[in-house]
């Protein structure tokens, strides 16, 4: 509603009123016309290298069974639905791509106990890790990326705003110094 009053010629209006008024209005249906594409290039950019790590990860990353060493701490409200998305880190013995056995702190179900087999992410360096990027990971990962981009074009936006009424402001400041310059002599009362 304001929008369209500034853009009305009347008296009082000055051209910089003018000005910032069609800078807002430019900076909207700018950020308005920039969001979908900045969504799309940054959304797709962001899926195309998620895809290619979690490729990288199912190439460098194997599934293995593991030997618990030690009994799993059990939950404190067992069959609920917590413990079932809860685990705690227990020791557990592998062997890695290269046929070592060796020995690392997993993730693990609550209440196993020693001796129980659990399947585990191993890295290329023999590493407990966690398993290769999933579809639906990739997805939320690059729309999250988008929706960010978004966000920075409506930041960058009202930034640029922001800077254009301070400066249009300070030149306001400036004009009404210099005509307050010309005035103030003929206000002055002076003996």
């Amino acid at each position: 509603m304001v929008m369209p009053r500034r853009l009305r010629r009347n008296p009082l209006c000055r051209r910089t009123d003018l000005v910032q008024a069609w800078t807002g209005l430019g900076l909207l249906l700018a950020a308005l016309a920039a969001t979908p594409a900045a969504m799309v290039l940054v959304g797709d950019a962001a899926h195309r290298h998620y895809a290619r790590t979690a490729r990288h990860q199912a190439a460098t990353r194997h599934h293995t069974t593991a030997i618990l060493l030690q009994d799993a701490r059990r939950h404190p409200e067992p069959g609920s639905a917590e413990a079932r998305k809860t685990h705690y880190p227990a020791e557990v013995r592998f062997t890695d791509a290269h046929g070592h056995t060796r020995t690392a702190t997993a993730e693990v179900q609550p209440a196993l106990t020693k001796g129980s087999a659990v399947r585990v992410w191993v890295g290329a360096d023999g590493t407990i890790t966690d398993p290769p990027l999933s579809p639906g990971e990739i997805r939320s990962r690059a729309m999250g990326s988008a929706i960010i981009a978004a966000l920075g074009v409506h930041a960058t936006a009202a930034a640029a705003h922001a800077a254009a009424c301070r400066v249009i402001q300070r030149r306001n400041l400036a004009a009404w110094d210099t005509a307050w310059a010309r005035t103030a002599p003929r206000w002055t009362t002076s003996p």
